[in-house]
């Protein structure tokens, strides 16, 4: 069994898919408490942090883009 450094195996991790979105759009901004940082790095599934990263970078990208096309249309 593969444990983590909380000591809990990776399959016992506790923190949900939305829960995982809120940590990753929070650290887009650069914004945290360490209290909230170790929480999150002891319930937070790795696999939820990276898909939700993937679909934070695609959001942040098409938001660029949009505001991009918006200024060049005007």
């Amino acid at each position: 069994m593969n444990k983590q450094p909380d000591g809990k195996p990776a399959h016992q991790r506790k923190a949900s898919f939305l829960a995982t979105m809120k940590a990753v759009c929070w650290s887009f901004f650069g914004v945290r408490k360490r209290s909230d940082y170790e929480r999150d790095a002891a319930t937070l599934n790795p696999v939820h942090v990276v898909i939700a990263a993937l679909i934070g970078a695609a959001v942040f990208i098409g938001l660029i883009l949009l505001a991009v096309r918006f200024a060049v249309s005007q």
